[in-house]
């Protein structure tokens, strides 16, 4: 049980620190998320570049999934937009 937690922390430890060169945010240095899958964080556009073919595959299978859930996620009310808008213009 406790490696569970363990696994919690680091994974953690790890969305606070560059993908790539493993320093820790602080007030100095901001991490900028991947605007792609959104899980990986970079200190500098070189340690994205030199990350990116570790990381492209995962990328592309995450960014998939988001884009999957916005698709989902609409509201009931957008499903039946433009039949009522057809049903509208008979009235």
């Amino acid at each position: 049980m406790m490696s569970g937690t363990n696994d919690l922390k680091s994974a953690a430890v790890d969305m606070m620190c560059c993908a790539s060169c493993g320093i820790s945010e602080g007030d100095d240095i901001k991490l900028k998320t991947c605007t792609a899958c959104k899980s990986a964080r970079y200190c500098s556009v070189k340690c994205q570049k030199e990350h990116r073919p570790k990381h492209k595959r995962a990328c592309k299978k995450r960014a998939a999934e988001l884009h999957d859930e916005m698709l989902f996620k609409q509201p009931e009310s957008a499903h039946y937009g433009m039949r009522m808008k057809a049903e509208l213009k008979e009235l």
